[in-house]
């Protein structure tokens, strides 16, 4: 491995400004040492340096970088657009591994090994790697866990986050057990728009699936971001064959009087959650059933980046969403990218394949040394995921370490 080490310092080296990462790179190799996707937890998903560091033939130089910025060839930072011209200005930044439900299709049963809270991003890392890449055109965030609404100084960073020029969305993604308390502050602070995740309509049924107890709770939230103003409120449910397919209809009719977008997420698999194709109710299927009790229901015109396929019954006051990850992939428009709460840059939320920006960072790199690693990570994202069937063989993190 000398000779890429070689060649990605001299391509880094080239003004004489990048010696410390030249000297962490190559302390790595010569150690042979590649960090797993979730630290000293997970090491069978352990990455190799090559495919975490050097960018080879895609990568672009400083040179390059500032040539298509100052020339306007690319009218977006050359640092997050891929080699597919798909521009990510979308970042998702999980900040923290803990939740306090154990949902079964995100968090194996018997839980996950959280990372020590040393090797976590800080507070002030967070808030680093966001104005990078708010600099860099990224206009929108979206905090993510685990659950965020535990980690103690989510108020601050949302707080810190409003001042970055450039930035026009925050949003966060809950389990709503928390929220109608946090709420009022959170608005304040500037948050902009809300997920949340909800399985079921049954309390018994709820706690099941999310092996914990909190459905009035999490109700309450809703209620309350509605009498907040948020409207859209985002409902996520993740509908699995045999617990909840059969709650189609009444998550739909949620959307009658309630400005709700509902949305319906096909079953990924992810360690731990025990996919199986069986198990997965296709977009296709969800939407006929719902067609047979609406037959007017009408699509809706998406965004180019938007994940979820819309649709409205005529006169209701909310809609409904298909997110279609396993059936009908939109990895051509993908325009995500996501930092782990250890600090890892993942450019594909079903690829295991991981940087760390916590180390670079960490080792006293300068804005200019971060974009190259990001340029680069950046630059190997692939067209589109594997097949369902690939996918569901694939070592990957649990959801809760990604940040889903």
């Amino acid at each position: 491995m000398a000779a890429p080490v070689s060649m990605c310092c001299r391509l880094f080296d080239r003004n004489g400004a990048l010696t410390r990462v030249r000297k962490l790179f190559a302390r790595r190799v010569n150690r042979s040492i590649a960090r797993s996707c979730s630290g000293a937890t997970h090491e069978e998903n352990e990455v190799e340096l090559t495919d975490s560091t050097i960018a080879g033939s895609n990568f672009k130089t400083r040179a390059t970088q500032k040539r298509l910025r100052d020339d306007s060839i690319l009218p977006f930072s050359a640092f997050l657009t891929d080699n597919f011209g798909r521009r990510h200005n979308y970042l998702r930044i999980s900040l923290t591994e803990k939740c306090n439900f154990r949902c079964q299709y995100c968090m194996p049963e018997e839980g996950v090994k959280l990372t020590p809270r040393g090797q976590l991003l800080s507070t002030s890392e967070v808030l680093t790697l966001a104005r990078l890449f708010v600099q860099e055109g990224v206009d929108k965030i979206r905090l993510t866990g685990g659950e965020p609404l535990i980690r103690p100084d989510v108020l601050h960073i949302i707080t810190q986050l409003r001042k970055l020029e450039g930035l026009k969305t925050i949003a966060v993604t809950t389990n709503g057990m928390n929220l109608a308390r946090l709420l009022p502050n959170l608005k304040e602070a500037g948050l902009d728009l809300i997920n949340i995740s909800l399985d079921s309509l049954v309390p018994a049924k709820f706690e099941f699936i999310v092996r914990r107890k909190g459905f009035h709770k999490v109700m309450e939230g809703i209620e309350k971001a509605i009498e907040l103003g948020y409207s859209p409120v985002k409902i996520n449910c993740v509908v699995m064959r045999g617990l909840n397919e059969d709650e189609l209809l009444d998550f739909a009719a949620l959307t009658e009087k309630k400005p709700l977008e509902v949305r319906f997420i096909e079953y990924m698999p992810f360690d731990g959650n025990k996919w199986n194709f069986k198990k997965m109710v296709s977009y296709q299927e969800m939407l006929d059933r719902i067609r047979q009790k609406w037959p007017d229901l009408e699509m809706l015109q998406a965004g180019q980046t938007d994940t979820a396929k819309t649709f409205k019954v005529p006169g209701f006051k909310g809609q409904l969403g298909f997110i279609t990850s396993m059936s009908d992939h939109f990895c051509g428009s993908c325009n995500r990218l996501r930092i782990t709460a250890d600090g890892n840059l993942k450019v594909c939320l079903f690829g295991n394949s991981e940087v760390s920006l916590r180390d670079v960072l960490r080792s006293g790199a300068s804005d200019e040394e971060l974009l190259q690693i990001i340029g680069a990570a950046v630059g190997r994202k692939k067209k589109q995921h594997a097949g369902m069937f690939s996918i569901s063989q694939m070592k990957n993190r649990p959801m809760i370490l990604i940040g889903g």
